[in-house]
């Protein structure tokens, strides 16, 4: 799953990036309210979800909030503050959170609030996502290939949840790399590529296609979705 993850105060914020990050999350951490909304408006389409502070520079996280609503970006929507009298939640969620978490709280409360958060997105049947022998389910992140599971790397999943996700249409270099990196990551010259090359081992060799100049594809004959409760 990737977050955007909206927090000014530097021990607090850094500490909520490297617990999600070791819960497998992708996450991107951005400290002024301005920025968070440039960042929405620019490339909303790339998050899964939004945990915003409200007491931010710049522009306040109800301000944030209800521009980018007014945008059109539905991307579910956690609040994170200290605000906590009963106006606040109320104006916090009729701005357009989908829920709304009092800080000092425990980092499991986080966890499931966001676990809770993206099943009522998505719906309580989970979508499975099939290819030639390939199952994803992108809801327990748990990858099948002929019917034997498949250890992966939270990068090696991104990636190919990515491509089979968009399966007949060629995924650049630079959109990979900002699928499997946050904005402040440094990627090496050759990540990407060896990312692709320990897929396929784990795949096949021609699973994944290189479009030579451009990025990677996976062909869309027999890819299909399913909605299952495995």
């Amino acid at each position: 799953m990737n977050l955007l993850l909206v927090e000014d105060d530097q021990l607090l914020g850094q500490g909520i990036e490297i617990t999600l990050r070791n819960e497998g999350y992708q996450v991107d951490w951005v400290r002024d309210g301005q920025v968070a909304l440039d960042t929405l408006l620019k490339s909303a389409n790339q998050y899964d979800a939004l945990v915003l502070d409200l007491g931010l520079p710049t522009l306040d996280g109800i301000q944030v909030l209800s521009k980018a609503r007014r945008e059109g970006i539905e991307l579910p929507t956690l609040i994170l503050t200290a605000r906590d009298s009963i106006e606040q939640k109320v104006e916090g969620l009729d701005s357009g959170a989908d829920d709304y978490l009092v800080k000092p709280f425990e980092i499991q409360e986080l966890y499931a609030r966001l676990r809770v958060m993206m099943r009522r997105q998505q719906g309580r049947t989970q979508t499975l996502i099939e290819h030639n022998g390939l199952t994803v389910n992108p809801t327990s992140m748990q990858v099948w290939f002929n019917e034997e599971t498949i250890t992966l790397t939270r990068k090696e999943y991104l990636l190919l949840l990515e491509l089979v996700s968009n399966a007949g249409r060629v995924q650049t270099r630079d959109h990979l790399e900002q699928t499997l990196y946050g904005l402040d990551e440094d990627v090496e010259s050759n990540a990407l590529e060896v990312h692709v090359h320990k897929l396929r081992k784990k795949l096949t060799n021609d699973f994944i296609k290189t479009k030579r100049g451009v990025g990677y594809i996976i062909n869309k004959e027999h890819v299909n979705k399913e909605n299952t409760n495995k």
